[in-house]
């Protein structure tokens, strides 16, 4: 698979909803972007609070744009906070480096990322990695 398809975009949202769903969390918010970081789906469930689709977006976004999972651009947040302030900066606010963004592989291959919010950060990141994985791809979370 050298792209990420829609249908392959559909059955990674639709399984990490059902991951949600199997898990009992709060309402979330699934942003699927492409290589190119360009939106290919995303969706709300019922009761997501106002900012939830932002903050998705800035998790796939973010893991995207540095080219690693969002649980290791919250790492360096920790260890490097002026770093990723800066680039932040750069990328006018759109990165939220929080564990919810999660790059999605086949193999060695980029094909987009997943940025989930609406709940813990862990548990926002358990929701795209099972979507992934159940796609039969690569999850790769940092």
């Amino acid at each position: 698979m050298a792209e990420l398809t829609l249908d392959t975009a559909r059955n990674i949202l639709d399984a990490a909803f059902a991951k949600a769903g199997e898990l009992k969390l709060k309402p979330l918010v699934i942003t699927i972007l492409d290589a190119r970081g360009v939106l290919k789906l995303a969706a709300a469930q019922d009761g997501t609070s106002l900012m939830r689709a932002e903050i998705a977006h800035g998790k796939a976004y973010g893991a995207l744009a540095m080219g690693m999972g969002s649980r290791a651009l919250f790492q360096r947040a920790q260890e490097q906070a002026y770093f990723i302030d800066a680039v932040n900066t750069i990328a006018n606010g759109a990165l939220v480096p929080v564990p919810g963004g999660v790059l999605i592989q086949d193999g060695t291959t980029l094909l987009g990322a997943v940025g989930v919010s609406g709940d813990t950060s862990d548990n926002d990141e358990a929701c795209a990695v099972a979507g992934i994985t159940a796609a039969g791809l690569k999850a790769n979370a940092g």
